[in-house]
């Protein structure tokens, strides 16, 4: 069923996210501060693409979350009560610097932080982290991994997954988000090493 999906930020896995997600027959509506930024990358995704004011309601019922987790905590402040019942698709992977480890302390994730700065009525799920963005944008049945507390919330981005052409696998509650972060970050070191290559993408044999 076609649906608006909105997504706040520009960059390279915005992008990718947003082309398959138009692909899909979805409208896609773009929500960045810089409104000329935001018809450039409306005008690179083509029909089926829109401007959303930052910090506005956005239209989405679901909303992605595509900025640098850095930025994650300000921008969900900016919408503050406009996420109120929203369903929030965090990307993020918050890699210390040198990709030593996560940034996060004390067992937490990204994600589970993020959460924290949320209205009440708004449910995370984790989700796309564990794709390259130029691998996603190729297409094909990948593997989607992803985690969150509310059922009904992980339904709707399982169903959203699936409408992309991916293979959507829950893997447990927002506590395993880490979980997902490091493997993020396992992606990363397994590109530069013995993969050699950033073209790969993780895949579940189910037998």
């Amino acid at each position: 069923m076609s649906t608006t999906i909105s997504i706040i930020g520009g960059g390279g896995m915005a992008t990718a996210i947003a082309g398959r997600t138009i692909k899909a027959g979805h409208t896609v509506e773009v929500m960045v501060r810089d409104q000329s930024k935001a018809q450039a990358f409306v005008d690179k995704l083509g029909a089926g693409a829109t401007i959303g004011t930052y910090g506005a309601a956005p239209k989405g019922d679901i909303v992605i979350l595509a900025v640098p987790y850095g930025s994650a905590a300000s921008v969900v402040a900016d919408f503050g009560a406009t996420l109120v019942g929203k369903v929030i698709i965090d990307i993020t992977n918050p890699f210390a610097p040198d990709l030593s480890g996560l940034a996060t302390r004390n067992g937490s994730s990204g994600a589970q932080e993020t959460a924290k700065g949320l209205p009440a009525g708004a449910h995370v799920v984790k989700a796309f982290n564990t794709l390259f963005g130029h691998v996603l944008a190729r297409g094909g049945r990948l593997d989607a991994f992803f985690a969150g507390d509310d059922a009904e919330a992980k339904a709707r981005v399982s169903g959203f997954l699936d409408s992309l052409g991916l293979r959507p696998l829950d893997v447990g509650s927002l506590q395993m988000a880490q979980t997902l972060e490091s493997l993020g970050l396992l992606m990363i070191s397994l590109a530069k090493n013995g993969a050699g290559t950033f073209n790969i993408a993780m895949r579940v044999d189910i037998g």
